[in-house]
């Protein structure tokens, strides 16, 4: 079975859809599709560039061949046509479904005469940090007091936390949002240990923290 990766693409609110109507031309079938909201201000959005902070979330399940070929493409011949700003992030996965694994599989198979068009590893890694509700303002203040530049905010909800709550006894709040933040990995550590010394479980925040290694990016627009 060949290798699977994620593909996280951070676009502007409405560009989610043709995000993905371009993915599935590429080989690349099967999208979960969420809300997010930028944490950068209104004016720094304007400086940049970047328009709403209101933002598309698309994770994209793809063989290794189809996301390496998309992200090269994303970042030569398909570059301005993604009808705006945003970010592509690749990461790796160690497990999926296997009936997802083999649609994805089977897609790329037509692209494995076609590699040599691999992008340079990028040395970043995506941190995911999942608070509770109303606490993303203080955790991105402690991780661009450490050098990250901005993140993007999910909506959710914590499941199962019953475990949690009698092994630590502590009350968890359900309401959750995830911050994904793109960050250089020589500053992955020290955001992460911020973050955890002042917004970690037993903190108002509540805090659960992980990485992932980025092997490809794309900044689109």
């Amino acid at each position: 079975m060949e290798a699977m990766k994620v593909i996280l693409s951070i676009v502007e609110r409405g560009q989610g859809a043709a995000i993905i109507r371009l993915y599935r031309k590429r080989q690349v079938p099967i999208h979960i599709q969420c809300a997010g909201k930028g944490t950068a201000t209104s004016e720094i959005m304007d400086i940049l560039g970047l328009g709403s902070s209101e933002k598309d979330v698309v994770f994209s399940f793809a063989a290794a061949p189809a996301a390496r070929k998309l992200l090269h493409d994303l970042d030569n011949e398909l570059r301005g046509h993604t009808g705006g700003a945003g970010i592509v992030v690749c990461v790796p996965v160690s497990g999926l479904n296997s009936l997802i694994a083999s649609l994805a599989a089977y897609h790329a198979e037509s692209l494995k005469e076609k590699e040599g068009n691999d992008m340079e590893r990028t040395e970043n890694s995506l941190i995911l940090v999942v608070c509770a509700q109303g606490c993303t303002d203080d955790v991105m203040s402690t991780a661009k007091a450490h050098g990250a530049r901005g993140g993007t905010v999910i909506k959710g909800r914590l499941s199962g936390r019953e475990e949690l709550e009698q092994a630590y006894e502590m009350d968890l709040k359900a309401e959750r949002e995830i911050v994904a933040i793109v960050v250089p990995t020589k500053l992955r550590n020290p955001i992460m240990e911020a973050i955890n010394a002042e917004h970690g479980l037993r903190s108002e925040a509540q805090a659960a923290l992980c990485s992932l290694p980025i092997e490809q990016i794309v900044r689109l627009g």
